[in-house]
């Protein structure tokens, strides 16, 4: 399928709140294991060395775009780049996900989190992004980790279920805390300018894993550093977007810290998210990744509940409501995507 062409864009007139001439389409995660042209071409070896391969990475970001016919291509990157480039210690492990040789436990550990000087540290993603931003006819989504994300895969090592040794120390050495996420937040804003210094059109937080928090909690621990991440960038005047798992009782928060667009996983209907996150531009989301693994009927019909389910056709960027699930047949999300924008075109 031909990539589109950018004609007054309708992904990033949706995060504006404009109207548009159908409803625009991602995929979070879709570039990577679903796609048999992606096995094909990364084989074997480490993420993190496939993405310091420019040439690679533009290549594996440009698939989806060319297979899905969607609407923005999003960086092939992962959010511990910016740890890892600066030493602290991080792979990313097969069937894992990150892990940390030494996790981080006291204040010692902060001078391993050294400021992120992109043109010494991350090369690779300003050249990746320059190559994209001349192949490509769509806009191109950059991104980095959110604090509370970052934070947990440093202090418990690898992917966690519960976060205890996280917000353990968020609770009994909360100065020591809000120094860690501050740290993380300098580094994700340094990373997100430089992306979009190099041609990144908008960009993403995820903050994945901040459902984990109450309402109380996010706003003591989280929110002053996630606020500081979009201050950053804001003078860049790119559309922004905040995500987080099992955040609905986050969502208006998550707007307070300054996104245009707020990312809705598949437990909130779309018009509940609405009155939750009133201030965002624009919702995205937010179909459950499990629903692509069903018959086409089935997929079919939850996508339009899904569109059903908006308050309003402005401001709203079709995706799911997490990552493309690794056995997702790619044919079905091509033609989700089809089915999308033939539903919502006003043409």
């Amino acid at each position: 399928m031909p990539i589109p062409t950018v004609v007054a864009n309708p992904f990033l007139a949706a995060c504006r709140g404009e109207p548009v001439p159908y409803t625009p389409v991602w995929f979070m995660r879709q570039a990577g294991r679903a796609l048999p042209e992606y096995r094909s071409l990364r084989g074997t070896g480490s993420i993190l060395d496939a993405i310091r391969r420019p040439d690679l990475a533009a290549e594996i970001t440009l698939q989806p775009v060319r297979r899905y016919g969607v609407d923005a291509a999003i960086l092939f990157s992962d959010i511990v780049v910016p740890v890892a480039a600066v030493g602290f210690g991080v792979e990313i492990r097969a069937g894992v996900g990150p892990v940390v040789d030494r996790p981080f436990e006291t204040s010692a550990d902060l001078q391993r989190l050294r400021p992120l000087e992109p043109a010494l540290d991350t090369p690779w993603i300003t050249e990746t992004v320059r190559i994209l931003v001349k192949e490509l006819r769509v806009p191109l989504i950059g991104f980095a980790g959110g604090p509370f994300t970052l934070a947990s895969y440093l202090v418990e090592g690898r992917p966690s279920r519960d976060h205890l040794k996280t917000k353990s120390l968020m609770y009994t050495d909360t100065p020591l805390w809000l120094a860690l996420v501050d740290r993380l937040a300098d580094l994700a804003v340094a990373s997100l300018r430089d992306q979009i210094e190099a041609g990144a059109q908008a960009v993403q937080i995820f903050d994945s894993w901040a459902g984990a928090l109450s309402p109380a909690d996010y706003q003591r621990y989280v929110l002053p550093a996630a606020t500081r991440i979009f201050e950053g960038i804001a003078d860049l005047e790119v559309p922004r977007i905040h995500f987080g798992v099992g955040t609905g009782q986050l969502l208006s928060l998550m707007t307070s810290a300054g996104a245009e667009v707020i990312g809705v996983d598949w437990r909130v209907p779309l018009d509940h998210a609405r009155q939750l996150a009133p201030k965002a531009r624009a919702l995205q989301g937010n179909l459950d990744p499990a629903v692509c693994l069903a018959p086409w009927e089935v997929v079919s019909a939850q996508a339009q509940a899904v569109l059903r389910s908006r308050p309003t056709t402005v401001g709203h960027i079709f995706n799911l409501g997490h990552g493309v699930l690794p056995t997702t047949d790619p044919g079905t999300l091509t033609r989700l995507v089809e089915l999308i924008h033939a539903e919502t075109s006003t043409r």
